[in-house]
């Protein structure tokens, strides 16, 4: 999928499957999130209602990337490091602007969001798809024990707002 139109929505296909379930619905949500900007933007709901919408999207996120860099620290990625510092990057720039969007000194625009689009698509058709490549070949398949102490730690931690380290 190119992401060429920046009005065009993200459509989930196939393409972007990881081959693992839960990173694959985590994706879709992702997709959902920035559609849902995208229609904030189009029906010009206005910068607060966009910026509500960009802070789910940059909570969902942090999530996201908290349990994916779970899993390849559990399964032994060799490119964890290199990918968390991707992460890492990508939330250093959304969260500057973020502040700044809600100081007023910018607005959400076509260009945040077609900025959103090409770096999620890119991401999982290049890094994501890498970790899955991984996985698959070293037949990693203890990804429901993995998804339980995931979501054990997300809900334990989920209390003390754990993200905020971010």
């Amino acid at each position: 999928m190119t992401v060429e139109n920046k009005h065009a929505r993200l459509q989930w296909s196939e393409e972007f499957s990881v081959g693992i379930p839960e990173i694959d619905e985590q994706h879709k949500t992702l997709f959902n999130l920035v559609n849902m900007l995208h229609i904030a933007i189009l029906d010009h709901k206005g910068t607060a209602a966009c910026a509500e919408v960009l802070d789910e999207l940059v909570d969902y996120t942090r999530v996201h990337f908290g349990l994916e860099q779970s899993l390849m620290h559990i399964g032994k990625y060799p490119e964890y490091e290199a990918h968390c510092a991707l992460h890492h990057e990508l939330v250093e720039e959304v969260v500057a602007l973020q502040n700044k969007i809600h100081s007023g000194k910018a607005a959400i625009s076509f260009e945040l969001l077609h900025f959103l689009r090409t770096w999620l698509t890119k991401h999982i058709l290049g890094e994501d798809k890498k970790y899955g490549v991984f996985f698959a070949a070293n037949e990693y398949s203890d990804f429901d024990s993995w998804s339980e102490q995931s979501g054990e730690t997300i809900r334990r931690r989920k209390k003390k707002k754990w993200w905020k380290f971010w």
